[in-house]
């Protein structure tokens, strides 16, 4: 229930993060990168509809394709998140009407108009989830064909961006391929980031010290290998283990009091599958 709950509270923030950054930032200056909120701002351009409207609608038709097509597997969390997002674009547009952009810095908007949708999606795809609109189209191609869905999806977000040089002028189109180039990047930065952990290779000739501090102290798991020292010729021990940052810190300090004779080799690592990380 706890991880139920979590995750129900990640899916709602990294939502409405996601509509903040749209909704204030790219639709007010008429960025078109990134899939359907970007075909919303050329589509809003020449119809009655306004972006956060053409949003909510064209994502409650392609939730309603994904149920149907996909049938009951259909990711639940995808259809909150994208209902979510729908519901809060067009909530937004009623409550905070905007007329251009907040500032007069179209630099400083873009980066918000990159940053927070980015910071969103990463935190929905590394739950599982995403926030519906042309991943629900991937879905689908991904069942009944063999095309390839990145360069599909890749190329759609490049004739919408393109198209913004024509409907809007040279300056907001420059602005909508930075976006769209610094977008995939920055997302999975930020995965990244939310996935660090530490990977520790300690060679030592007396693991058990270091062992039971992980085990009891830290409520970590090690592996121990047994190795020779090429240069001494002594039998020596490799203790590997991850750990978070934060305990990273005290293992570190732990090994420095109590075994100043270790070698410690310490490496960043995001993609960890096993109990206590990620399942497989």
């Amino acid at each position: 229930m706890k991880s139920k709950l979590k995750n129900f509270a990640l899916l709602t923030v990294s939502t409405l993060i996601m509509a903040v950054g749209v909704y204030f930032f790219k639709f007010a200056n008429n960025f078109t990168f990134g899939g359907i909120t970007g075909l919303a701002v050329l589509i809003a351009r020449f119809s009655p509809l306004s972006a956060s409207d053409f949003t909510f609608i064209a994502n409650m038709l392609l939730l309603l394709l994904g149920f149907i097509i996909l049938g009951k597997k259909f990711a639940i969390k995808t259809a909150y998140s994208s209902i979510l997002l729908s519901v809060s674009l067009s909530l937004l547009e009623r409550l905070c009407p905007m007329d251009g952009p907040l500032t007069d810095q179209p630099i400083l908007e873009l980066i918000f108009a990159i940053v927070l949708p980015a910071f969103g999606s990463a935190i929905l795809f590394n739950i599982g989830a995403s926030s519906g609109g042309t991943d629900v189209i991937a879905m689908i191609l991904k069942k009944y064909t063999s095309v390839d869905i990145g360069k599909a999806l890749l190329l759609s977000d490049f004739l919408i961006t393109l198209a913004g040089f024509f409907v809007f002028d040279i300056q907001t189109g420059l602005y909508s391929f930075l976006g769209l180039t610094m977008r995939s990047t920055l997302i999975d930065s930020f995965i990244e980031s939310l996935n660090r952990s530490k990977y520790f290779n300690v060679v030592c000739s007396n693991p058990e010290d270091i062992c039971s501090y992980i085990k009891d102290k830290l409520h970590r798991s090690a592996t121990i290998v047994l190795a020779q020292g090429a240069f001494s010729g002594e039998d020596k021990y490799i203790v590997l283990t991850v750990l978070s940052p934060t305990e990273a810190v005290k293992l570190r300090n732990f090994i420095k009091a109590t075994t100043p004779d270790a070698f410690l080799l310490i490496s960043n690592t995001s993609e960890i599958i096993g109990k206590g990380f990620h399942s497989v």
